[in-house]
C-alpha cells in the first residue's frame, strides 16, 4: 500500500505554504522519496532547493481528465516514492477523485482563506463541503481582523463534526473561541436553547463538554429511538441542514429517561435535562449523556429544521 496525504482547498487558500512548511520540518527529513502531485499552479511556487533537500519529486497535472488511476500508477512506477502528497485542485469535485486501489489516504487536510470563506461558502457550498467532509484537519489562515470566527467553526462542524479546526493570523495560531462568545448564559440555572442556540450548543459540546457537565438545559426536540439503544434511553434532537437541502443530519445525544418506552419516534417533546460526561456504547467511548429531569409533549416548532447554511 502507498501512503497518501491529500491537501485540498481553493486557489490561494494556503495549500502551497502549508506543504512548503511541512517539507522544511526536521520530522519530514525521512528515508525515501516523496512524490508531490500538484493539480494547479498558484502565485506561490515550490523552491527547487527545498524539493532537493527533502528528496521530493514535483509533478504537475493540470487537467482533471488526466488525474486518473492509470496516470497515477505511471508516476508511481517512474519515481518509486515512499509517500505521496497531493495538492488537489479546489475546483475539482473531491467526491469524484479516484486513486489507484493500493493508494491509501493517511490524512486529508483542507486549507481555507478566512477572508474569502463567506463567498465560497455561499456560492460554492457543494464543492467546499466535499473538501472538508472527510478532512481530519481544517486550517483557516489569514484570519486577521475577522471577528466572527465562531460562525466559521459552526459551519465547518455542521458538515464534519470530528474535524480539528485551527485558526491562524499573521502572528500564528489563534486561541479557541471563548465562552463569552456563546449566545447563552452558562451560569443560568437552566440554559434555554432555541433553534439557533441548540445547534451552537450541540457543536460546542463536541469540543468543550467540560463547559456543560452538571448544567441543566431545556430545548424542544424530536424523539429518535434507535433499535440498538438500551431500555430507558432515547435521543432527543433536531434535523439540521448542514450544506444543502439534500444534506440533512439528525443532531442529538443519548438521554436517560425512565419513561422512554412511552415515547414515539418523531414525537415532539420539550426536554429539560442535566448534561454529564459518561461512557456510552453507541459513542464507543465517553461523550455527552443527558439525564432527563422532565420530558413533556409539545407541538412542533415553526421551523422544524435547523439551518447551518
Amino acid at each position: 500500500m502507498k501512503t497518501v496525504y491529500v491537501i485540498n482547498g481553493f486557489l490561494e487558500s494556503g495549500k502551497t505554504e502549508f506543504i512548503t512548511y511541512t517539507l522544511a520540518q526536521p520530522y519530514f527529513q525521512i528515508r525515501g522519496k516523496t512524490l508531490l502531485i500538484l493539480c494547479e499552479e498558484g502565485e506561490n511556487e515550490y523552491d527547487a532547493n527545498l524539493l532537493k533537500q527533502s528528496n521530493t519529486e514535483l509533478v504537475l497535472i493540470e487537467e482533471e481528465s488526466d488525474f486518473i488511476p492509470n496516470r497515477l500508477i505511471e508516476l508511481e512506477k517512474k519515481y518509486k516514492p515512499e509517500r505521496i502528497l497531493i495538492e488537489y485542485n479546489g475546483m475539482w469535485n473531491y467526491k469524484e477523485m479516484k486513486l489507484p486501489w493500493h493508494w491509501k489516504i493517511e490524512q486529508q487536510i483542507t486549507t481555507i482563506d478566512a477572508s474569502t470563506f463567506p463567498m465560497y461558502f455561499t456560492n460554492m457550498k457543494s464543492l467546499l463541503a466535499e473538501q472538508i467532509r472527510k478532512s481530519e484537519l481544517i486550517i483557516f489562515n489569514r484570519c486577521d481582523g475577522i471577528q466572527d470566527l465562531g460562525s466559521y467553526k459552526r459551519n465547518i462542524k455542521a458538515i464534519n463534526p470530528k474535524a480539528e479546526i485551527v485558526f491562524e493570523d499573521a502572528n500564528g495560531e489563534i486561541n479557541e473561541i471563548m465562552e463569552e462568545d456563546l449566545p447563552y448564559d452558562l451560569k443560568a440555572p437552566v440554559i434555554e436553547l432555541d433553534n439557533e442556540c441548540y445547534g451552537i450548543w450541540y457543536l460546542d459540546s463536541l469540543d468543550h463538554l467540560e463547559r456543560y457537565e452538571g448544567k441543566t438545559i431545556r430545548f424542544v426536540a424530536m424523539v429518535l429511538k434507535p433499535e440498538q439503544f438500551p431500555r430507558g434511553y432515547f435521543v432527543p434532537g433536531r434535523m439540521a441542514m448542514t450544506c444543502c437541502a439534500e444534506d440533512m443530519a439528525f443532531l442529538g445525544y443519548a438521554c436517560e429517561y425512565e419513561k422512554a418506552d412511552s415515547l414515539q419516534n418523531q414525537q415532539w417533546v420539550q426536554v429539560t435535562a442535566r448534561v454529564e460526561k459518561e461512557y456510552f456504547a453507541d459513542y464507543q467511548g465517553e461523550g455527552p449523556v443527558l439525564h432527563a429531569v422532565s420530558v413533556e409533549p409539545t407541538k412542533a416548532p415553526k421551523e422544524e429544521v435547523i439551518s447551518f447554511v
